[in-house]
């Protein structure tokens, strides 16, 4: 009974913000907001993905064990697509699909010959397509795990208690490149860095007259995911994206006209 009122103690005495709610590691994210309260621009740009890649060619760690899932998102095109979407609530990029472009020609073709079949040759045609003035390429360029790690414990009388953490950097790359030239106009990378935190406690206790040995352990840890900093860390490419091109004059907001 003493060892579970210690323990209980000990348990209380870890960080709030690991074993609670009330605080922890877990980053806000100023680069969303920031890309959402940006300034209209003068018109906006038609831009497009085809994809952004992993080039860290990692897999996730374990123990005793091999993993073949990859250690990052393999769907970061979709985040790049819904931060440029997000972009001053929409203002400053018409983003058109081509990662799923294949689908989309299918079905435009099964609109063409249903409409011929019921109408004949002189129905009415679809709209044309949308092209891309820009194609935005790049991908995750590093992923540093343990670049940071350390913690703090203690042992007295068969009791202590422990804290740890550890520190994972990641960095993207974004580029705008300019479709009817092929050059790159604009080319920035930003960097996310990932925390884990933990805390653990335990009791020994070696009871004399029924030769009993008892240990009790506790502990709770919590990790930052990967894909929210991806993500985090491509909105925050935007950002510095929108910003390089208007420090370079190649857009401008709505207010300077």
């Amino acid at each position: 009974m003493r060892a579970l009122i210690l323990l209980f103690f000990l348990y209380g005495c870890a960080p709030v913000g690991v074993l609670g709610k009330k605080e922890g590691p877990i980053i806000e994210r100023p680069s969303l907001q920031a890309l959402i309260d940006l300034k209209k621009p003068k018109r906006k740009a038609v831009v497009t993905v085809y994809k952004f890649s992993d080039f860290t060619g990692q897999r996730k760690n374990a123990d005793n064990m091999a993993l073949f899932s990859t250690a990052v998102t393999q769907g970061a095109d979709l985040y790049l697509m819904e931060a440029l979407m997000n972009a001053g609530k929409g203002s400053w990029f018409t983003v058109i699909e081509r990662i799923g472009l294949a689908n989309l020609t299918r079905e435009r073709q099964l609109i063409i010959n249903t409409r011929e079949s019921y109408d004949g040759e002189g129905s009415n045609k679809l709209m044309p397509l949308l092209y891309a003035g820009l194609i935005l390429e790049g991908g995750i360029i590093s992923y540093d795990s343990n670049y940071m790690t350390g913690g703090i414990g203690a042992r007295t009388l068969g009791i202590s208690i422990n804290n740890r953490y550890r520190r994972d950097r990641l960095t993207v790359s974004l580029r705008a490149v300019l479709v009817q030239t092929g050059e790159i106009l604009l080319n920035v990378s930003t960097s996310k860095t990932i925390f884990s935190a933990g805390a653990g406690s335990d009791v020994f206790k070696f009871y004399e007259s029924g030769t009993e040995l008892v240990e009790l352990e506790s502990g709770l840890t919590e990790n930052e995911t990967v894909s929210y900093a991806v993500k985090s860390a491509i909105e925050a490419a935007v950002y510095a994206l929108i910003i390089q091109g208007v420090e370079l004059n190649m857009w401008s907001y709505k207010e300077d006209e």
